[in-house]
């Protein structure tokens, strides 16, 4: 008791040590400070992964695999990322008082990936559930085993169909809560906006609708590609190491370190920008 006790309060202390040093990161304007962390956690962990295949049950041949299959990956999910659809919006002129206002032109930028790494941390931890019941109960018993061998091994079918599926899932689910098409549409109608060629209100929303189930599809496709395709190739490889580099790990180091990219060259030109002066 005394042991467990002690367990909850340096976890505790721990957790709190960690939250105090993202709050500091984030304060400096580097980047979410969270994010920064667990970035580094999962960057920390690739070397000794991939010494253990290449030294291991692996093998020279299987280590340039993995490094030509991680590079794929990568080159993928930036790719992917960085791709936006961007909706083209037009804003009518407009009197108030003695000025004129609006006459512009925007657009609505909408990612591909628009629920980023969410719906594969759902769907794993999902997953999850039906093995983490089972260590708890008989071991002998027979829906124990099918659970066990089924929807616990990574690498059966039936979990990766079901992987599969529940991305697509929380992809959809995240991105309808996320995006309301019928709010923006009257936002733009009550500023004036439209979208050349198609109606405000109403129609507007139907379109942004559209617009954004087929970008959702897509999105989810590559969210499930992204989360198989390390799995499927290392049980193809026979390499059996606990490897740190899956598709949601990937997901989560490109998207950090492109964001810190962004913010770190936001401040470079606030701290030395010229301004119409020079």
């Amino acid at each position: 008791m005394v042991n467990l006790a002690i367990m909850v309060i340096t976890m505790t202390a721990g957790t709190g040590l960690i939250m105090w040093l993202g709050e500091l990161i984030t304060e400096r304007g580097v980047g979410n400070g969270m994010s920064l962390l667990i970035f580094t956690s999962i960057a920390a962990s690739f070397p000794s992964a991939l010494w253990s295949i290449a030294g291991g049950n692996g093998g020279v041949g299987k280590f340039i695999i993995v490094i030509a299959l991680c590079v794929v990956v990568v080159g993928l999910v930036v790719f992917v990322e960085q791709s936006q659809r961007r909706i083209p919006v037009q804003y009518a002129k407009r009197m108030v008082g003695r000025r004129m206002y609006g006459g512009s032109s925007t657009y609505i930028p909408i990612k591909i990936n628009m629920a980023n790494v969410i719906p594969i941390i759902f769907a794993s931890s999902l997953l999850a559930i039906p093995g983490l019941i089972a260590q708890f109960a008989d071991q002998s018993a027979g829906w124990v085993q099918w659970v066990t061998q089924n929807l616990a091994s990574t690498s059966a079918p039936l979990h990766l169909v079901l992987y599969t599926v529940l991305i697509i899932f929380f992809c959809f689910f995240y991105t309808a809560i996320t995006f309301n098409p019928d709010e923006v549409a009257d936002n733009m109608k009550t500023y004036g906006g439209f979208i050349p060629g198609i109606r405000a209100g109403r129609p507007t929303a139907e379109y942004l609708d559209y617009v954004i189930t087929r970008i959702t599809t897509a999105g989810s496709l590559y969210l499930a590609i992204v989360a198989l395709i390390p799995t499927i190739a290392f049980v193809l490889l026979n390499v059996t190491t606990n490897i740190p580099f899956g598709g949601s790990s990937i997901i989560i180091v490109v998207g950090v370190g492109l964001e810190t990219v962004k913010q770190i060259d936001s401040q470079l030109q606030q701290r030395h920008y010229e301004g119409f002066l020079r």
